[in-house]
């Protein structure tokens, strides 16, 4: 059984147990959705303000809808279309403040307001891209932005 505390007392604190946590999940586990499916669960377990958490895999030269936690979300997203096309598109962090300010957004919940992607790149090419989803304004800075790409950075590994 596992029962992870993430309670960082900083972010860099948290992000480096969340780190540790997800090596952990995935040590040995060669199932990629598995292993997203975990990393979902731990990151919505961990991170406060979320209203989703999960991957969309690039599946065919689009993203298809990966693990998640949280409401329902889209099953398809065309690369270039949205924050996580965006994403995906360019293999760049998208962060964004206000997403209704985003140009082609794609509201899947009406009540996310801010939105980090951050692709999962192996070799140079997208396998996955994480979504993280908050009912608050700017809720994710630089800290997070950095936290979160070392989580990709060890998903790219494993999935």
């Amino acid at each position: 059984m596992y029962d992870f505390r993430i309670e960082g007392a900083d972010k860099a604190t948290l992000y480096r147990d969340l780190l540790s946590a997800l090596e952990g999940l995935t040590a040995g586990e060669p199932d990629p959705i598995a292993n997203m499916a975990n990393a979902a669960a731990l990151i919505w377990e961990a991170l406060p303000e979320l209203n989703w958490a999960g991957f969309y895999r690039n599946v065919g030269g689009e993203l298809v809808l990966g693990p998640f936690q949280g409401r329902p979300a889209c099953i398809r997203i065309p690369f270039g279309k949205g924050v996580c096309g965006a994403a995906a598109e360019t293999l760049q962090v998208q962060r964004v403040e206000d997403v209704h300010a985003f140009p082609g957004h794609i509201a899947c919940d009406a009540a996310s307001a801010s939105e980090l992607v951050v692709p999962i790149v192996r070799d140079g090419k997208l396998i996955a891209v994480l979504d993280l989803d908050s009912p608050a304004r700017a809720r994710f800075d630089q800290e997070d932005e950095a936290g979160c790409v070392a989580l990709c950075d060890l998903l790219a590994r494993v999935l």
